[in-house]
């Protein structure tokens, strides 16, 4: 086992390394650019959204009322759609984003030591560059790149975005796990 604290290096630059790619991927990239799409008529949403919730969160349409899971009114509401969920953020999240990249950073940390918890507990000191990659890109493609997959069963993420984030957390994923097998202790 390697100790945990030997592997600042690779935990840090591979932080760094993934949130500054992600970050390029998200402003320069092309292929996200259609993920969202404009509604019709953006005034009318926005009017109806802001008289008809509460404020930031999540809100998922139609609602079941009390009771009524399993009603033939809630059915007939589903059947007319449309179903969806509706995310509402604070202004200020996207008008500040330092906040936002902040905690993406440190999501980065975060993975990267995981990444390092479970490559100190499996590979030996002195591991070659390919078992280190094996196990780092594995552990880091597990932690990057299942998420849209997640979100497009429950919440509805189209597949080709869910099939795009997977493709970014590969890029990452190899990112890491170069970063880990270069740095892996001697």
């Amino acid at each position: 086992m390697v100790p945990l604290t030997a592997l600042w290096l690779p935990v840090l630059l591979s932080a760094i390394v993934v949130f500054a790619v992600s970050a390029m991927v998200w402003m320069v990239m092309p292929h996200h650019k259609n993920d969202f799409a404009p509604a019709e008529d953006e005034d009318a949403l926005m009017d109806a959204v802001r008289g008809g919730v509460a404020g930031p969160g999540m809100y998922s349409f139609p609602w079941p009322r009390d009771g009524e899971d399993n009603s033939e009114a809630y059915r007939e509401r589903l059947a007319a759609g449309p179903v969806g969920v509706l995310r509402v953020r604070e202004p200020g999240a996207v008008i500040d984003m330092r906040p936002a990249m902040a905690k993406s950073f440190l999501l980065q940390v975060v993975v990267a030591v995981f990444v390092a918890f479970l490559a100190a507990g499996t590979l030996q000191r002195g591991a070659s560059f390919l078992p280190v990659f094996h196990v780092a890109g594995t552990a880091a493609f597990m932690a990057h790149g299942f998420i849209g997959f997640q979100e497009s069963i429950w919440f509805g993420l189209p597949g080709k975005v869910a099939f795009k984030h997977a493709l970014d957390g590969l890029v990452y994923a190899l990112l890491t796990a170069s970063i880990f097998g270069w740095l892996w202790p001697a």
